[in-house]
């Protein structure tokens, strides 16, 4: 997984890993605006969003989910065509109704905005179910 913690950290302290400086990455802790994606706003129980954001994810193709804590997961999705993987790391923050998300190509430099669009679809099938804004 790829999350930076401190041991027996809370999930508003836990961190994704940086972006590199390619544009094959976004995140919602980025601090630049190439790599930012806003995080997950949840509406009602954060419970209900994480459930409804696990599902979400591996409803999209060729992606499953490698690691899961009660508030961190690891995904990773496979191209096609090339099998390419891309990473796919999110934090539930409950105590401040977010969900940070990242995702990342491991290889290459474009990604020709796969990443994002992963992203914006997950938040697009979030907000179909009513668990975020």
């Amino acid at each position: 997984m790829t999350l930076i913690t401190a041991s027996h950290s809370s999930a508003s302290e836990k961190k994704l890993a940086l972006c590199p400086s390619s544009p094959n990455c976004v995140s919602s802790q980025a601090a630049d605006e190439e790599h930012f994606i806003a995080p997950f706003k949840i509406i009602g129980k954060a419970e209900d969003a994480w459930t409804a954001m696990k599902q979400a994810l591996v409803s999209q193709s060729r992606t499953v989910i490698t690691e899961e804590t009660e508030d961190a997961l690891h995904a990773q999705a496979t191209s096609l065509v090339f099998r390419f993987v891309d990473d796919i790391d999110a934090i539930l923050d409950a105590e401040a109704g977010l969900i940070h998300v990242r995702s990342a190509s491991r290889v290459g430099y474009s990604d020709l905005g796969v990443n994002r669009r992963r992203m914006e679809a997950l938040r697009l099938a979030l907000r179909n179910v009513g668990v975020i804004e």
